[in-house]
């Protein structure tokens, strides 16, 4: 890369990046402002991923398919437009997406709102079976002032809701300022020149690191927790030459629960497992997700038709399509062992407060080293709230949050463990717990031993892996999070 092509790739990265740091100050939720379940990203005029800052892979690898449904509409200079359903380019409900455009293309945000409606509390039922059960679905609408006053008052805690909604407009606005004045500096025809060869760079780089890997065909199967019985994923991975081909056949058929996700979603697993395993260290652009093809028959788990509910599928099982299509490199070269393969969902709320949260877990260890423990990687990659923020703005208290030592998997390198953490109720409110790995554990690569399966309880008494139900004033949550797989014996 020439030294020009340098600089203007890292000053788009850190558009995108000052971009994330302007929602996240701006925010009122500390879901938002806390921990930082939100992602931002530079597009070109063609609608291709330029530069993103390093957020939430399962938001990022979605997000061209949002601004393709924005781009529909012919979107003018100036007016921003806003998305959330998941088979118009978003992912889940709570995740609203906003697109606008600049001189070079477009720039894009996407938060987990706290709440945006719906039966429960947060918008995270455990036990929802269709889309509408699950907040206020957001075709590709130009957002003013009228749409968010009605869009918020769907939601609860509107004032919360327009805060955050204002966080993602400054976002917009300064990405606007900041690739105008790019272009004063660099001149707009360069700037396009450069994001042309930032997308050619990703993927010639991506090319070369899938052509040394053996060619082939290997095939990997794991199965997701459903209230009711499991629900099996399978994929086969082909590679040849410098090419990576991703199929789902196989997978089970999109169900009555809300463990379904759009292919975007999928493809955003499979778009993150490629880059870990092939070129870790490459500068995040859409170029890198150009060699690999992603497929999955209609109306399958991982790509469900409408009104299908799929509150679940954004975080569950896209964490288990990571586990399946790693499983399917591990037959050709040394992969990871498995992590907790959960984000371990919890939501709490009536209609004065709605709070959300993940809870991080123990990572599988590498054919190198001992895995991480009680961190949130892989699709989820958010921080935990801190405790003193958590109990100063809603009304919970943090009776225990420590490593729940002991629960990673044995192995010549040790799986990372996981988290336990108590969370006592102020207030009546309802709960819901969307988690996995309760029935089945992490598995160990190469002979290392399983990681601890995760376990759910309110005072005392233990909680399937998906529940929904009614807390009174002083129970208490505990959530003992899963440890990572081993690597070796």
């Amino acid at each position: 890369m020439t030294i020009e092509l340098q600089i203007i790739g890292s000053l788009l990265r850190s558009i995108a990046e000052e971009m994330g740091a302007v929602l996240v100050r701006s925010a009122f939720s500390a879901n938002i402002k806390e921990r930082r379940d939100c992602s931002t990203a530079i597009f070109d005029e063609r609608g291709r991923m330029v530069a993103q800052a390093e957020h939430i892979p399962v938001h990022l690898g979605a997000m061209p398919d949002a601004v393709a449904a924005v781009m529909q509409h012919d979107p003018g200079f100036g007016g921003v437009w806003a998305l959330n359903d998941p088979y118009a380019g978003g992912t889940h409900l709570p995740d609203i997406t906003l697109v606008s455009r600049t001189e070079t293309g477009f720039a894009v945000t996407r938060a987990h709102h706290a709440d945006v409606g719906g039966r429960e509390p947060g918008s995270m039922p455990a036990d929802s079976r269709t889309l509408d059960e699950e907040g206020v679905v957001i075709p590709p609408t130009r957002l003013d002032d009228e749409v968010i006053t009605s869009l918020v008052g769907r939601m609860r805690n509107p004032d919360e809701r327009r805060g955050d909604l204002r966080a993602q407009l400054a976002a917009h606005r300064l990405a606007e300022q900041r690739v105008a004045e790019l272009c004063d500096r660099r001149g707009r025809e360069t700037v396009v020149a450069a994001m042309d060869e930032l997308f050619a760079y990703s993927e010639r780089r991506m090319r070369a690191g899938i052509a040394a890997l053996p060619d082939g065909r290997f095939e990997g199967r794991d199965v997701l927790e459903a209230i009711g019985g499991d629900l099996e994923v399978q994929a086969t991975v082909t590679v040849e030459g410098d090419g990576v081909a991703i199929d789902f056949t196989g997978t089970t058929p999109q169900h009555d629960g809300n463990l379904n996700c759009p292919l975007s979603v999928a493809r955003s697993a499979c778009f993150y497992v490629v880059r870990v395993l092939v070129d870790p260290d490459l500068p995040a652009s859409g170029g890198a997700f150009a060699p690999v093809t992603v497929t999955a028959p209609e109306g399958c788990l991982v790509n469900a038709r409408p009104p299908a509910a799929v509150a679940a599928g954004n975080v569950e099982t896209s964490s288990r399509i990571v586990d399946v299509v790693m499983r399917a490199f591990g037959e050709a070269i040394d992969v990871p062992a498995q992590g907790q393969g959960t984000m371990n969902n919890i939501t709490l709320g009536n209609d004065r407060f709605t709070y959300y949260e993940t809870i991080g877990g123990g990572q599988g260890a590498c054919p190198d080293a001992d895995g991480p423990s009680g961190v949130h990687v892989a699709m989820s990659n958010t921080l935990s709230t801190p405790v003193e923020a958590l109990e100063l703005q809603y009304p919970l208290c943090v009776e225990r949050y420590a490593l729940r030592l002991g629960s990673g998997g044995a192995g010549r390198y040790g799986g990372g463990d996981g988290v336990l953490r108590e969370l006592r109720v102020l207030e009546d409110c309802r709960l819901s717990i969307i988690s996995e790995r309760r029935r089945y554990a992490p598995q160990g690569e190469r002979g290392g031993g399983p990681g601890a399966p995760g376990q759910n309880a309110l005072d005392g008494e233990p909680l399937p892996s998906k529940v929904t139900r009614d807390l009174a004033a002083g129970d208490i949550i505990t959530i003992e999070t899963p440890g990572g797989g081993g690597h070796g014996r």
